[in-house]
C-alpha cells in the first residue's frame, strides 16, 4: 500500500474542490475522462471560473452516450469553442482528471481519491492516454448523432413503457424495422445488451 500522503481521500466533489482547487488553479495542463457530465461537475464549474486570460491546454474524453442528451452535445460543443480538445469513446472511462501529468484525482465509489506518488501518477496517465488514443474527435460523431438525438427521448419512454414493438413503431409513426433499427443503435451507443440494461444505463445517464 503507499504512504498515506501519497493518496489522500476525500468524500465528495465539493471537499475536493475545497482541497484540491488550488492544484487546479496552478496547472498548465488539464486532463479529463469521464462516462457523463455528472462526476466532474463541480470541479468543470470551478474550471470555468479560473482567469481566462491564463493558458491552459485541456483535454476531455467522454463516453459516447453523453452526445444523447442535446443538453450534453451543447456543452461539448462549448468546450470546444473556448480551445478544449474533446473526443469521444466507445468504450467505458477510467474516470481520472489529471494536472501537469503530477497529480491524478479518481472516482472512487462515492469518494475520490488525489495521488501525488509519481509512479502511480504515470501508471494513471499511461491508461488516459492509451483511452485519448483509441478514441475518436467530437467532430466525427455528429453526423450520426445528430439524427440519433432526435429521437432519442421518445424510443426511450417507448422502451420504458412496455410496449410492444408493433405498437411502438405506430407512435413513432415509422414501419417496424426502422423502428428496430433505431433501437439496436441506441442500445449500441448506450453499451447495452438488452433492453432492459439500456434503460438502466439511460437513467444512469440521466437521459430519462
Amino acid at each position: 500500500m503507499p504512504p498515506a500522503e501519497d493518496v489522500a481521500t476525500v468524500r465528495d466533489e465539493y471537499d475536493l474542490v475545497k482541497r484540491a482547487g488550488h492544484l487546479l488553479a496552478g496547472a498548465d495542463e488539464f486532463a479529463c475522462a469521464a462516462n457523463d457530465l455528472h462526476t466532474w461537475s463541480a470541479m468543470q464549474k470551478f474550471a470555468e471560473e479560473l482567469p481566462k486570460q491564463r493558458k491552459l491546454r485541456v483535454r476531455k474524453v467522454y463516453l459516447s452516450r453523453v452526445l444523447l442528451d442535446p443538453a450534453g452535445a451543447e456543452h461539448l460543443q462549448t468546450l470546444r469553442r473556448l480551445g478544449a480538445e474533446v473526443r469521444i469513446s466507445d468504450h467505458e472511462i477510467n474516470e481520472t482528471i489529471l494536472l501537469d501529468g503530477r497529480i491524478a484525482i479518481l472516482a472512487a465509489g462515492p469518494g475520490y481519491s488525489v495521488v501525488t506518488k509519481s509512479d502511480l501518477v504515470r501508471g494513471i496517465s499511461s491508461l488516459f492516454e492509451a483511452a485519448w488514443r483509441s478514441s475518436t474527435a467530437m467532430e466525427a460523431y455528429e453526423t450520426r448523432f445528430a439524427e440519433l438525438r432526435q429521437y432519442t427521448p421518445q424510443l426511450l419512454d417507448l422502451l420504458s413503457s412496455g410496449s410492444t414493438d408493433e405498437k411502438a413503431a405506430r407512435e413513432m409513426g415509422v414501419g417496424l424495422r426502422t423502428y428496430r433499427r433505431r433501437v439496436a443503435e441506441l442500445m449500441d451507443v448506450l453499451g447495452a445488451t438488452s433492453r432492459f440494461q439500456a434503460g438502466a444505463l439511460a437513467r444512469e445517464a440521466g437521459l430519462l
